[in-house]
């Protein structure tokens, strides 16, 4: 069996919070962003992490790469835990590592041009390559990703979002990672620019063998992306599956509900289709409910799920549900 790229192992990640009119002796209250959440990552493969806005997703990405505090560990390779790394030992797999961010525009430095920005990387890891080195990459990356060498000097407020995430790209992948974190990277564009880097991920993807986490709301959008899908819900994962899988036969009523929202692009099919409603709003990760965390909007809830916290068990298909199925339309009237 191959190694996996990036094995993530009971990751759990709690920030301290505090009330205004709070003294400055009131011990914090916790509030738990993700909760115990596994999964492997192989080279050349996607996974897909979809869940609503609060669900852990972008907290998750920042504890793989430490950018916010978490428990666990993040194996790499099956044997380094980057968690347990000193800062100095952990900057070199800074390099192996990159992210694109949810905001095009906003993670781009406004007062360098677009070739500063894409070989900033270089300056921070390749400090052996000489200037011309680095601007020879610098272009090259710049083709492969579809921008025009006429572009290099002009700054990010020149450019659309499309053109802005381009840049995002080519700076992440300037320094040959293996694995790519994209935050949500095409949320922020019109539908036409988000198949145009969808396609281009994927391209590069296959010439590059590289590994992605791809984060999303768009159900869509990660079902031609992505080969294993991950579902979050309050920091927790509720179901994970190969991506095929998982959307011919979702097996936790979160995941059904997510899949019934998703348009289709067929009149009638989408006149007759079955919608699973989820009823109020998602509760507060300071005091999350208790056994199951999905009860308080679950149509098939029951006392037993107040009682007990499922877990996702093993194997190719997880479910962290104690009566997983199909929700038939009795369950939803």
């Amino acid at each position: 069996m191959t190694t996996p790229l990036l094995s993530a192992r009971e990751i759990d990640v709690t920030f301290g919070t505090t009330r205004p009119g709070d003294m400055p002796w009131t011990a914090p209250r916790k509030l738990r962003a993700v909760s115990g959440v596994s999964f492997d990552l192989a080279a050349g493969k996607t996974l897909g992490v979809v869940g609503e806005s609060g669900c852990g997703k972008s907290t998750l990405a920042r504890a793989l790469i430490r950018m916010v505090p978490a428990s666990g560990q993040v194996l790499w390779q099956g044997d380094t835990d980057l968690l347990s790394l000193s800062p100095a030992a952990m900057q070199r797999y800074r390099s192996e590592i990159q992210m694109i961010f949810q905001d095009p525009l906003a993670s781009l430095n406004p007062r360098m041009t677009l070739g500063e920005i894409i070989a900033e990387p270089l300056r921070t890891h390749r400090r052996d390559l000489s200037r011309a080195d680095i601007r020879d990459r610098v272009r090259r990356m710049m083709d492969r990703v579809g921008l025009l060498p006429q572009m290099i000097n002009r700054y990010p407020h020149e450019f659309s979002g499309g053109q802005c995430q381009r840049i995002g790209i080519a700076r992440a992948l300037i320094v040959e990672p293996r694995l790519l974190i994209c935050d949500e990277p095409v949320s922020a564009l019109d539908v036409s620019i988000q198949a145009q880097v969808i396609e281009l991920l994927q391209e590069l993807q296959r010439d590059l063998n590289l590994a992605i986490l791809f984060i999303a709301h768009d159900l869509s959008v990660v079902r031609h992306i992505s080969d294993e899908v991950m579902v979050l819900y309050l920091g927790r994962v509720m179901e994970a599956a190969p991506a095929e899988r998982l959307y011919a036969a979702p097996r936790h009523p979160y995941t059904q509900a997510l899949l019934s929202a998703v348009p289709v692009p067929d009149p009638a099919v989408e006149r007759d289709k079955r919608i699973i409603p989820l009823t109020g709003d998602l509760p507060s990760p300071m005091a999350p409910p208790s056994g199951c965390v999905f009860r308080t909007r679950c149509p098939r809830a029951e006392a037993a799920c107040a009682a007990e916290v499922p877990a996702p068990g093993p194997g190719p298909h997880r479910c962290a549900c104690l009566f997983p199925g199909t929700i038939t339309a009795d369950e939803v009237a």
